[in-house]
């Protein structure tokens, strides 16, 4: 445990409450926990878990712009840094999925031949999931906290299997609020859209 891992769960706990709570702050601070995390898992020799904070980085300002711009924020709502979240279809379930598991095979033959990455196949699948669970919650829908529920119950046990006892907490603690974030947007999604809120993901 270093102090470095410290100041990073503190940021990244944060960064996700708010998220949570719909929001807009929670990408620039999502922005200094990703850049944090970079450093730690390069040292760890978790090259797939170091390229997906470099790609969040990027998708923190794409999420940030998302819920800046184009009527993100809720018209019925005085509150003008929360978003509105929004259902996702079964043909975007289908290709999410899709695309995370392709995603995993390609990386996963990357990092297994060319690195001397530990766990290149799980680590590679759960970077690609990753990748798909963030693309979802810059697009506002509520189905990505099923998929970071899905994903952060793996990697509680990836990290005490590489000694990062304090990331593990904190990924334990990112089930719970994984779990929190998709009741408060399943409870925004039915007061604006009752109609189609028994469909919703």
């Amino acid at each position: 445990m270093s102090g470095l891992e410290i100041s990073a769960v503190i940021v990244s706990a944060l960064a996700v409450w708010l998220t949570a709570r719909r929001h807009l702050w929670c990408w620039p601070i999502g922005l200094v926990s990703v850049l944090l995390y970079a450093r730690i898992f390069f040292a760890a020799k978790l090259y797939s878990d170091l390229l997906l904070q470099l790609i969040f980085a990027v998708m923190q300002l794409y999420g940030w712009w998302q819920w800046s711009s184009r009527g993100a924020q809720s018209s019925q709502s005085s509150d003008q840094h929360h978003i509105q979240p929004q259902r996702l279809s079964k043909s975007g379930w289908l290709a999410g999925l899709l695309a995370g598991a392709i995603g995993s095979v390609l990386l996963g033959y990357v990092m297994a031949s060319f690195t001397d990455a530990h766990i290149p196949w799980l680590d590679s699948a759960l970077t690609s999931f990753s990748l798909v669970a963030q693309f979802w919650m810059a697009r506002k829908y509520v189905a990505n906290w099923w998929l970071w529920i899905a994903v952060d119950i793996i990697y509680v046990g990836v990290y005490i299997y590489k000694d990062l006892n304090l990331t593990a907490g904190l990924y334990a603690a990112f089930i719970v609020l994984a779990i929190i974030g998709l009741r408060n947007w399943q409870r925004q999604l039915v007061v604006h859209q009752p109609a189609t809120a028994a469909a919703a993901l």
